[in-house]
């Protein structure tokens, strides 16, 4: 197996880098419309999902203390999500977004929020970030909620080349 380096761990969950056995588990995630009908660049095929996992092993391209990490349900040792921050430029500005999937059989149990406030926590202590947004559908009611439990604000309604979207922000 290869090294899987761990970013951060919560109570019940662990953020770590994604490696190639994860494979399966992210395209599973994937193949849920439930879960990516918010998500308008969700991968759509195996080999898109293997393109995203490539492109987050190392953390993001462009700034490596960034990406999507795998996140492992501590409880079972499963890959319920992938969570973490990515970068954004929205109308002109660059930021930093908190972004979380978790896998839907394990919705309401508090999971989304629980790695979000370690990802906002993360990203302002560990990285020194001076601003945190979410971007949100406006249908994703669960997602807002989770924007609103960790302290972020709605800001406004932004738009870019996949369609509409809310941007909720923390300084």
């Amino acid at each position: 197996m290869n090294t899987q380096r761990i970013i951060l761990e919560t109570e019940r969950l662990i953020l770590r880098n994604q490696v190639t056995e994860d494979l399966d588990d992210l395209w599973a995630l994937y193949c849920n419309p439930r879960v990516t009908q918010y998500i308008p660049d969700a991968p759509r095929s195996r080999v898109e999902a293997r393109e995203e996992l490539e492109w987050h092993m190392h953390g993001h391209p462009r700034r490596p203390e960034l990406g999507l990490w795998a996140t492992i349900h501590k409880e079972t040792g499963k890959f319920i999500g992938r969570c973490g921050l990515l970068p954004w430029n929205i109308d002109g500005q660059d930021e930093v977004e908190v972004a979380y999937t978790i896998a839907e059989e394990y919705w309401g149990q508090g999971l989304g929020s629980e790695a979000a406030q370690a990802i906002l926590n993360y990203g302002f202590e560990a990285l020194n970030l001076s601003r945190l947004v979410c971007h949100i559908d406006a249908e994703n009611i669960a997602s807002k909620r989770v924007a609103e439990k960790i302290g972020m604000v709605f800001e406004k309604e932004a738009r870019d080349e996949l369609g509409s979207f809310l941007v909720y922000s923390k300084k």
